[in-house]
Parts: structure tokens; sequence; C-alpha cells
């Protein structure tokens, strides 16, 4: 899972996504309170808040509280080692001097890949053997010239019983011939969907890394009652998003390669097995009825054919032996992977996930800005847009009028613990379009000529910083969830359930298709041969021609076998 990688460049994991909170925080709480609020005509004049002239509720607010002690955690679970798919892959090693290999799924280790191609080597010994000596035999029958057929005596049952085998063997190859069809479609199928489920959760993180770079390229811009982001804090923000960016283009771009490589070689491998399928079953029936019609010649065109077809099937046969053990061994590693989470395995090395207190310090960081930010929008909303005309000697007003706006919401309280929203509060999704009920229409000098409690300026101003929040409350777990492999073991748990099962299912259909027709066109290659040599001088019909009557005699038939 290269989203994993690519999330944790992004500032070198934990700490990037820290640092980038750090970024906000910085925004927001620069200091204990906001030297300023934008208001007046046009938005031209400052105001200066004084903390004494205000009520208790807008000290409150005004002062930020510092940020809460962050929870102490406890030191991490120690972990434990933990051979993935340990008794699948007990299998002999060649490299080791055929020793049972105990390694593990480890896609890093050659021994692991060399007892896994040992499974195979049944069909390429068989591939071989069959080689050379199928062609020997063969040879020795051509130079030689002897008839493969029987005696004249009992030959009528064993002609029978050649043909009744001949039979068999030609309806196995044609049997195996369809499993084969059956099983290459429905695993090129089932490859498709799971390399599309895979490709989508890899644009589900690059869309999680686009939309985090965006919010944080739009907190740039935002001013709450005329307070800007520094200009070396811009400077830090842009190279965090590059940073971001180009680990979503990375993303991208292995993403595209490799799922383009794998549609190729599905593709091709679709392509083999559809015309060994089709020249198999066409050289299974052909066979059988040139043997049947007694045609010596051409039936040992399909002799040749068959010899070289049997040695690629076997071939063919050993490689989806790989290809299956490797993909069930993938599957129960994963498995084995999602349902231990704390233990030290082979896929901890690809995967490097970021440790738990890493990622529950970024989480309560993130919390902490997003209840810093509410409480200053919530500042803008009481001191500014909810103000009365008992405050006219502190603030300058823009002719706001109609009912109190709702201040906004914010999802956690003081000791980071979510809460519930007040019935006087508006939710982060929601504050935009509630907010806008209370915009009023503005005259040329920047003054509300209708009922509303802010202008069209600060309402856009607010929702540019509850959009800041809400970036912060709603993506910082699923980055989290990149950081510690929360969601690649959710990938993994997906892929386990919903698709091993019928891949390793088409794998074995397919290796057992490649098997029946293998042994079925290979004893029938045999049957040819004998059947095809049979004594023709034994068919019961003669012609017409060949009957002949003794003179002066009873009539009597005789058939010449001279011939």
């Amino acid at each position: 899972m290269d989203a994993r990688g690519a999330a944790g460049s992004g500032g070198s994991g934990g700490r990037g996504i820290a640092f980038c909170l750090l970024v906000l925080v910085s925004l927001f709480v620069a200091s204990e309170a906001l030297p300023a609020l934008a208001g007046g005509e046009e938005g031209a004049r400052k105001i200066s808040l004084d903390l004494k002239s205000l009520p208790a509720w807008a000290k409150d607010l005004l002062k930020l509280t510092p940020m809460a002690p962050e929870p102490t955690t406890s030191a991490p679970s120690a972990k434990f080692p933990l051979v993935l798919a340990a008794n699948r892959t007990r299998r002999p090693d060649v490299l080791d001097n055929f020793r049972m290999y105990g390694g593990g799924w480890n896609i890093t280790n050659k021994h692991y890949w060399v007892s896994v191609a040992f499974t195979g080597a049944a069909g390429f010994v068989l591939s071989a053997l069959w080689f050379v000596s199928f062609g020997l035999v063969l040879g020795v029958h051509l130079c030689c010239r002897r008839g493969m057929g029987t005696k004249e005596g009992g030959s009528f049952c064993a002609r029978r019983i050649c043909l009744a085998l001949l039979m068999l063997f030609t309806c196995a190859a044609a049997t195996g011939c369809i499993l084969l069809s059956v099983g290459q479609n429905e695993f090129h199928e089932e490859v498709l969907d799971t390399l599309k489920f895979v490709v989508n959760q890899s644009d589900f993180t690059i869309q999680i890394l686009r939309n985090v770079t965006d919010f944080l390229s739009s907190a740039k811009t935002i001013n709450v009652a005329e307070v800007y982001l520094p200009p070396e804090i811009w400077n830090e923000i842009d190279k965090l998003n590059g940073e971001l960016n180009g680990a979503a283009s990375i993303l991208s771009e292995k993403t595209n390669e490799s799922s383009e490589k794998i549609r190729a070689v599905i593709d091709d491998l679709r392509c083999i097995l559809i015309v060994v399928a089709s020249l198999m079953l066409l050289l299974a029936i052909l066979g059988f009825l040139l043997s049947v019609w007694g045609h010596k010649h051409a039936i040992y065109v399909f002799i040749m054919s068959g010899w070289l077809l049997v040695a690629v099937t076997f071939i063919l046969y050993g490689f989806f032996v790989i290809l299956n053990n490797a993909a069930a061994d993938t599957c129960t590693a994963m498995d084995e992977w999602v349902r231990y989470p704390q233990a030290e395995t082979a896929l901890s090395n690809i995967l490097p996930c970021v440790d738990e207190q890493t990622t529950k310090h970024t989480l309560y960081q993130s919390k902490e800005v997003v209840r810093l930010l509410v409480n200053m929008v919530n500042i803008a909303v009481f001191a500014i847009a909810n103000s009365n005309a008992a405050f006219q000697n502190v603030f300058n007003f823009y002719n706001q009028s109609g009912q109190p706006m709702p201040s906004l919401c914010s999802p956690y309280d003081s000791q980071l613990n979510d809460r519930q929203c007040e019935p006087q509060e508006v939710s982060i999704t929601d504050a935009p379009v509630v907010w806008q009920n209370y915009t009023c229409e503005v005259s040329v000098s920047g003054l509300c000529i209708s009922s509303g409690r802010i202008t069209p300026d600060i309402y856009f101003h607010l929702s540019e910083a509850v959009n800041a929040s809400y970036a912060l409350y709603h993506y910082t777990p699923l980055l989290l969830s990149l950081q510690d492999c929360r969601f690649v073991r959710e990938t993994f748990d997906t892929i386990t359930t919903n698709y091993c099962p019928n891949l390793e299912h088409d794998l074995r259909m397919v290796s057992v298709g490649l098997a029946l027709i293998s042994i079925g066109v290979l004893l029938c290659l045999i049957l040819w041969i004998f059947y095809a040599n049979r004594p023709q001088r034994e068919e019961v019909f003669a012609p017409l021609s060949e009957v002949k009557f003794a003179p002066n005699s009873n009539i009597s038939v005789r058939i010449d076998v001279s011939s």
C-alpha cells in the first residue's frame, strides 16, 4: 500500500501533520487576546478592544484559554514478533538444501520466493519429462515404422476398449478446456475488481491530501477581525503544501503506473489461456475424429502439435500453482496482520506505521486547534455581530439588527472530550448555511440597509475560518488513519473478506482445468497412435466387387482379405 508511504512523506509522518497543526495554532492563537477586530464603514476603520469594558462572557472568550495539558499516555505496548502465514509457508527451500522454510510470508526474502516456486516444480518437471520421453518414443516409432495395433486375435475387443478410453480422455480434455475458460474469465474479472478497489482507495487517500492542502492554502488568506497570517508562516505553509502535494503526486503516479502494468499482465495472461483452451479443445476433438477415421498422416500432425502443447500446458499449470500459493499466502498474511496490530511482522517493515503515542499526540493537537479556532470565531460573533448599543463606546457599528446570531459549536470541551451542541449553537458543518440567513444587504458605504447581523464580507471571512476548522475536524482523523495504518488495515480486511476467497477459487479452477487438459490430451496422444495404427484388414464390411460365387455349388459368400 503506497498510500501509507505517501502520507508519511508529507512532513515526515506524524511530525509533518503535527507541524501543520502547530502552524495553524500560531495563526489563530499567536497572542493571548486578539489585538483588533475589523468593522466600521467599508471595513476600513479598525477597532481596538478594551477587555476591561466588555462583559464577563466576552472577557472569557477573548482570553482564549491556553491549551490544556496534554493527557499523559501510557507507554506503548511492546510489540511481539509474529511470523505471518507460518503454517502455509512451510515448504522445502532449494537454497537451503531442501530444509523446510520457516520465515513465513516475506516478499523481501528470496528464500520465501524459492519455496513458493518449488510448489510449481511438479508442472515444470512433468513438462520436461513429457517433452523428452514422448519425443524419444515418437522418434523411435517414426523411424522404425512399427505398428502399434493389436494382433488379429482379440483385436475387436481391444479396439472397443481403446475407443471407449479415447472418448473418456477426450471428454476429460474438453471438460478441462471448459473449466479453464470459465476460470480464467472469472479470475480476470476478480483481479480487475480487486485492482479497481485498491485504486479507489489510493484515489481516496490522494483526495484527502489534496483537500488538506487546499484548506491550508485558504488558511493563508483567512482574516477574522483583520488578523492575518504572518508572511514567515506563509512560507512554512507553502513548504508543507509542497510536501503534501508531492506525496499526492507520487502516489497518483505510482498507482497509475502499477495499475496499468497489472492490467497489461492480466490481459496478456488471459489471451494466453484463451488460446491454449481453444487450441486444446480443437486438438482433442479433431484428433479423436481423425484417429477413429484412421487418417494416419493427418493424425501425426496433430500428435506433433499435441506433444508441444501438452508441454506448454504443464508449464502453465506449474505457474498457476505458484500464483495460487502466493495469493493464498498473501491473503493469509494480510488477515493475520489485521488481527494482530501490535505484532512485529514482515509487513511492519513494508508499512512503517507511526506508533500509537505519536498519533494520539497529533490528534490532541488537532482537537486543541479546532477548539481555539471556534473560540476565535465566537469572539467575532458575540463582540461584533451580536453587539448591542450598550457597547457603542467600544465598537463602531455597521447598523446590524435583528435576531442574535447563533454562536459556533465547539465539538470539544476544555478537556478535549467530545461534547454535544447546545440549542443556541450551530455546528461546524451547518454554520455557513445558517449564518447566511443573518447576512444583511449593504450600501455603498458598507452599512447594512436590511435586517441582519453580519455583512457579506464578514460572513465570507467567518465561513473561511469555519472551513479551516472543519478541515481539521474532518480530515485529521483520516490522516491519522494513514499514519497508524488503520486505513491500510481496513483495506486489507476488505480484500481478505470480499476478494481473496473468490480469487483463490478462480485460481484453483484454472489449475484444475490445466491439469485435466494436460492429462487428458497426454493420454489421448498415446491412444491416437494406437488407434490410428489398428489393422485395417479386419473391417466388418468389404466392397461388393470382392464378393465371389463358387460355380456348380450352393451360393456362398467369401470375403477376400488378401487385399
